[in-house]
């Protein structure tokens, strides 16, 4: 086994204690307005977020931040991180996705020492970058060696099983379906990841509305499990 899938593995793992398993990104308010409210209602809500909020953005930002880094452009990383909190409308997605930036940087930079990993900690220090999860998660992919493809399919299934696993304690379902869905997925998670791999940057930043009003009407929700 590589170095490089291990490291994979560890970047990638959801139970990564950054405080992912906290945050629902507006899932909880579709379960609480009984939108998705069974396993077909859930891979129809994993599909079209993953599609179209998703991949625009995280995915989009992944890849163009891989390649930055290939060519030494901390100006250009930069600019991403800026154009990715301007994308994030809903608070408390934008807020969440800092702070998980935050503690992957705490994770991985004492164990990555590198010329950009030390700009990287200098900048967050200064509050010249916003250090959104996505932007941190491709410097380290790429700081790691990972391949550029195995790291935006890794983010993925990341993505898709904390969907999953949010949703079999919110509708509730059962682990088993849970686990059927997600293999079921892992064919259209290998098409995502191609399109990332060249992203169209007309649609860069794209706004998923539907998406985007159910994640601001979350914080209003009566009770709450998930902090976004």
């Amino acid at each position: 086994m590589k170095s490089s899938l291990l490291h994979l593995l560890h970047l990638s793992d959801p139970n990564l204690p950054i405080g992912g398993f906290s945050h629902s990104y507006g899932l909880e308010t579709y379960t609480q307005k009984e939108i998705v409210k069974s396993v077909e209602s859930v891979r129809l809500f994993l599909t079209e977020i993953l599609t179209h909020s998703v991949l625009p953005n995280e995915a989009f930002f992944i890849s163009l931040v891989f390649d930055a880094c290939e060519q030494e452009d901390w100006d250009k990383i930069i600019e991403l991180d800026c154009l990715c909190n301007a994308s994030k409308l809903p608070r408390e997605i934008r807020m969440a996705s800092q702070k998980l930036g935050t503690r992957l940087m705490k994770i991985f930079n004492p164990l990555i020492k590198t010329e950009l990993t030390k700009q990287l900690e200098v900048a967050l220090k200064t509050k010249s970058i916003y250090g959104h999860y996505c932007i941190l998660y491709a410097i380290y992919a790429h700081e790691l060696r990972i391949e550029k493809k195995e790291a935006i399919e890794g983010f993925f299934y990341n993505t898709a099983i904390s969907y999953i696993t949010n949703a079999v304690k919110l509708i509730p379902l059962s682990q088993d379906s849970g686990q059927i869905m997600l293999f079921k997925l892992l064919p259209f998670l290998e098409n995502l990841t191609q399109k990332a791999l060249q992203p169209n940057l007309d649609l860069l930043g794209m706004s998923a509305t539907g998406f985007d009003i159910r994640a601001m009407e979350h914080e209003n929700l009566y009770s709450r499990l998930y902090m976004s």
